[in-house]
């Protein structure tokens, strides 16, 4: 995979104008051994409830990136080591945290990305609530199932499209 942030946002300038490409704020953290990565959107919405999560990441990634709105919470950890793990034998690229993530070791020890906005030791309760595959907010940012993820060390893109 070879892309860079900035030079997709220097050659889709007018998608930037339009709305069709957004940057995530930076207040992101990289974790995880691939600083870059990209693939479609799967969305999640869940609140200190990471059981929708697990169950999410169980099943094939095929590739996509796993984009949680967690509400910005820094009370509880969303993705933990075992996740992680997931994560990286079922396929996926990558995940972006909109909330915390937990066991920051095993997880940098796992072969994805991960964005997330901070580490918290606490982990979250299990009662499944949350939707998927709706529209949700990360950040200030819309981001639609299907929207594509690009992210590396200068940033986070969200595409509504495949970019070139």
């Amino acid at each position: 995979m070879s892309f860079a942030t900035t030079d997709l946002c220097d050659d889709n300038a007018a998608m930037l104008e339009e709305g069709r490409l957004a940057v995530l704020p930076p207040v992101f953290r990289h974790y995880g051994q691939h600083v870059r990565f990209a693939g479609r959107a799967t969305t999640l919405k869940v609140f200190e409830d990471n059981a929708l999560v697990r169950s999410t990441l169980e099943t094939p990634g095929n590739g996509n990136v796993l984009v949680i709105d967690g509400g910005a919470s820094l009370r509880r950890a969303l993705v933990g080591g075992q996740l992680g793990l997931l994560a990286q034998d079922n396929g996926w690229a990558g995940i972006v945290v909109d909330g915390c993530i937990r066991d920051t070791d095993e997880i940098n020890a796992c072969a994805i990305g991960v964005r997330a906005l901070g580490a918290h030791p606490q982990k979250s309760s299990k009662r499944g609530a949350g939707e998927r595959d709706i529209q949700v907010q990360i950040a200030g940012v819309t981001v639609r199932p299907g929207d594509w993820i690009y992210a590396d060390a200068d940033g986070v893109l969200v595409a509504q499209q495949k970019l070139a």
